[in-house]
């Protein structure tokens, strides 16, 4: 693959980002110090999605960070973007491999499940997301997931990075962290603030304080 699955994942949010600041918004992030980029566009007209996705691949690919699709493998493969992120109801790990070949990075929403986390790692997913820990505006119903369940999953997937993802702070950042997750994905606290940089930056010195 050639790149760190770790560190801050950002995930775009159409009703943070509005179209026309959408690139600079994420390059703010990338030079922060994100890591990896999400292009979440949930019921977007796929010639818009694509159109989309090309603008920020060529961002990501200048400055050197991943651009992993929300959902849709075919898009993914589409615009040449490195990955894809899948949910409960996408498909298979396996059908975004036959989609995208086995150089894709194929991530997986765990929620609170390490039995789900224990199939896609059978499956073949390069990491795992957990959340969420606390509560978030981009997930109003779910049930936040305690940190123990986070604790516990970097113990069983000490081999494959794991992500945790939800209501994320700079200020709750910490506790997070001490739970030994390789990474942290957020929406609302990067894309949600008046400056994506500064705080991609905050984050971002979280984790070379760890190492």
């Amino acid at each position: 693959m050639g790149y760190e699955i770790k560190g801050l994942y950002v995930i775009t949010d159409k009703r943070l980002i509005t179209r026309d600041v959408l690139v600079e918004t994420v390059e703010k992030a990338i030079r922060g110090g994100a890591n990896i980029v999400q292009l979440r566009e949930k019921d977007t007209p796929k010639n818009e999605l694509v159109s989309l996705g090309r603008k920020l691949l060529n961002l990501t690919k200048r400055l050197g960070v991943p651009l992993i699709i929300n959902d849709r493998a075919e898009i993914a493969k589409e615009i040449e973007a490195e990955g894809v992120h899948l949910g409960q109801y996408d498909m298979s790990v396996q059908e975004a491999r036959e989609i995208l070949g086995d150089g894709a990075i194929v991530g997986v929403s765990c929620y609170n499940s390490i039995d789900r986390g224990i199939k896609a790692l059978k499956e073949g997913a390069d990491y795992l997301a957990f959340g969420t820990p606390f509560f978030t505006p981009t997930k109003p119903d779910r049930e936040p997931t305690h940190l123990d369940v986070l604790k516990e999953a970097t113990r069983v997937f000490s081999n494959i990075p794991v992500f945790a993802i939800g209501g994320i702070t700079i200020e709750n950042a910490p506790l997070v962290m001490e739970t030994g997750v390789d990474g942290i994905a957020v929406i609302t606290s990067v894309f949600g603030s008046e400056d994506p940089e500064l705080v991609s930056r905050e984050f971002s010195s979280l984790f070379r304080n760890k190492n």
